[in-house]
């Protein structure tokens, strides 16, 4: 067999082989466990124990390790990808509800509601590195492309907090509107979208060379129809290209497609009750919404910017995530 037909052969059985299909992680809030989803079929996997009340969810950067916010445990449970056995705990201050993953997978910074502190645990060593002193009840996290910067919002305060990677200290603070839920930068570091629950606008701001924030606009919503008391922007995600925006709007259960160039919302997309948090697959082709009080998730085509289906998953889901490739 000649070294040009096994080339020729190997060639034909990758084109021949499946897509590889990337896991969807959701944490269920009330039913203490984590749904597993498979993006290719929406099928259901499995579901497993995660320790008692799990919020945020994010995942290592080789998707190897799931790391899940065990509230009411006051640790970070972590998880493999494959098997679902947990491996080990992390630190992680009091009642932690989200965080973010330095992109080379260490350290993780989390927010502490009930003591006011955002918590930098090595995920090598398993210790803490640094507790930084916030804002009345920490919630969002966000971390900066180039890694240098890390924003924690404070749900009370009303702020956005911008701690310096580098030493810890908090270096800028940006006032918004009232119960300020999540943070995304866009994936150039150019821009900051934070969204305020109770406020129920997003504040956008202009990211300068060296991180400096400017607040620059606030997105506000209307749907006929729904209480503007219901309309309450909670999760947010951005495209890769910059050019759009979309916010889950809570109780008013639908998703916003907003211009993120002109800051012009585009269409309300209706999906399941109490959505709350987003995530995008890897392609970006599907966008996912965790939706509370209806107990699924909500598959969205980014490019038709349509819900099409919805998946039962466990009691009360809240996080998100979606396995790298």
């Amino acid at each position: 067999m000649t070294a040009r037909f096994l080339t020729m052969l190997c060639l034909a059985v990758t084109a021949a082989s499946p897509a590889f299909a990337n896991k969807v992680f959701v944490s269920n809030e009330r039913g203490n466990t984590v749904t597993v989803v498979d993006s290719d079929t929406w099928e259901v996997l499995e579901e497993f124990p995660a320790g008692n009340r799990p919020r945020g969810i994010t995942i290592s950067p080789d998707g190897a390790l799931l790391y899940v916010c065990a509230s009411d445990d006051d640790t970070v449970r972590v998880f493999d990808t494959e098997t679902y056995q947990e491996v080990y705990t992390l630190p992680s201050g009091p009642d932690p509800e989200l965080f973010v993953i330095h992109p080379e997978g260490n350290p993780l910074y989390i927010a502490n509601e009930d003591d006011n502190i955002v918590t930098v645990t090595d995920t090598q060593s398993h210790t803490v590195l640094a507790e930084v002193p916030v804002g009345v009840e920490p919630e969002g996290m966000a971390i900066s492309p180039d890694a240098k910067w890390v924003v924690n919002t404070s749900e009370t305060t009303n702020m956005a907090h911008f701690i310096s990677t580098g030493d810890y200290k908090i270096r800028h603070n940006v006032l918004v509107d009232q119960r300020p839920r999540y943070a995304q930068y866009s994936s150039d570091g150019t821009k900051l979208f934070v969204t305020s629950e109770i406020g129920g606008t997003v504040s956008v701001m202009d990211i300068a060379a060296d991180g400096t924030p400017t607040l620059v606009h606030k997105i506000g919503f209307s749907v006929p129809g729904v209480l503007p008391e219901w309309l309450q922007p909670v999760g947010a995600r951005v495209t890769g290209d910059g050019k759009w925006l979309f916010v889950a709007l809570g109780p008013a259960n639908r998703v916003a497609v907003v211009d993120a160039q002109t800051y012009e919302v585009k269409k309300y997309i209706l999906v399941g009750q109490r959505v709350w948090q987003l995530a995008f697959t890897p392609d970006e082709k599907y966008l996912l919404t965790t939706n509370g009080n209806s107990n699924d998730i909500t598959v969205i085509d980014v490019e038709a910017q349509e819900a099409i289906k919805s998946i039962q998953v466990g009691q009360q889901p809240w996080g998100v995530v979606v396995q790298p490739n």
